[in-house]
């Protein structure tokens, strides 16, 4: 059976440690839904399991979703067959955690545990064949990745424990990997705006995201605050997507939350379970999926994912 779930912006329930008074503090919040969500749309359980889902990716060419999974150091990528069904499409990832389709249509992944930035092409029962992009066994655990419209590979390093040596990176398309931020404590999910002018990272540490300008080598500008919303949700800001007309998708602090490219809060999607990361897809583009602890979700949208433009 299809469990829908409705959406109300009001206190979120996750198994977290609060301060007294927090609960009647996030009642009195409220905060609207997205318009950019379709009408009358509910919270979709597409599939439910005990591990923590990251990572998810739409196959345009498949029409599938993947999704990473997490049980420990037990890691996998999964793809979702059907409401209730998925099937192991690659075991022993070494920690592959955010997902981007590459502009050949090739699953991106960022590997945690072995230190890779990888590219896998999507086969029926496993890759077809499989790149390493970039490679370095000093990495911290590279954690999301995203492509520009050039070509240039972007992927975080986060240093979770000391945040001392936490850096996002750029792969050029024919040059070798660069370090370009260093002045986050822990920089998580990252994506890039539709025109490749612009790279919005969110950051554990602080529970925000910033925003910097692309240069013309593929390195950034100056960073600035992008997104800070006004709730008292603490959770950390994790991975994100972004639609066809530059609105932003930025998992953490309570669900969802939608923001313009200028960084003005559109509303939030509330989730019952943290949730790590969203994507689009579906038929027609118009489906957010979201991965989360234990659950994956799916909601109808009104508007299109930014790779289905």
């Amino acid at each position: 059976m299809i469990k829908r779930i409705t959406l109300v912006a009001v206190m979120l329930s996750l198994s977290l440690s609060v301060p007294m008074g927090w609960a009647q503090k996030q009642e009195t919040e409220t905060h609207p839904l997205p318009a950019t969500v379709a009408e009358n749309a509910k919270l979709q359980e597409e599939y439910a399991a005990k591990a923590f889902f990251e990572g998810p990716i739409w196959d345009p060419t498949g029409k599938q979703l993947y999704f990473t999974s997490f049980v420990d150091k037990d890691t996998k990528i999964l793809r979702l067959d059907g409401t209730g069904k998925a099937s192991v499409w690659l075991d022993n990832t070494k920690g592959i955690n955010g997902t981007y389709l590459s502009l050949e249509g090739r699953m991106l992944g960022a590997q945690a545990y072995g230190q890779h930035v990888m590219s896998y092409a999507f086969g029926e029962s496993g890759p077809a064949d499989t790149i390493v992009i970039a490679a370095n066994p000093k990495w911290n655990q590279p954690n999301d990745v995203c492509q520009t419209p050039n070509g240039n590979i972007y992927f975080t390093d986060p240093d979770f424990k000391n945040r001392k040596t936490s850096a996002v990176y750029v792969k050029p398309t024919e040059a070798e990997v660069k370090k370009i931020i260093t002045s986050m404590p822990v920089p998580n999910g990252v994506i890039a705006s539709n025109d490749g002018k612009t790279l919005y990272v969110g950051d554990s540490h602080e529970k925000l995201w910033r925003s910097f300008p692309i240069l013309a080598d593929g390195t950034v500008g100056e960073g600035q605050l992008f997104f800070d919303p006004a709730t008292s949700r603490k959770d950390s800001p994790d991975g994100m997507s972004i639609d066809a007309e530059g609105n932003l998708y930025l998992s953490g602090r309570g669900g969802v939350w939608v923001a313009s490219p200028e960084g003005k809060s559109l509303g939030l999607i509330p989730v019952p379970e943290f949730c790590s990361n969203v994507t689009f897809g579906g038929a027609e583009g118009k489906t957010l999926y979201f991965t989360c602890a234990n659950k994956v979700y799916s909601l109808k949208m009104k508007v299109k994912g930014g790779q289905f433009r």
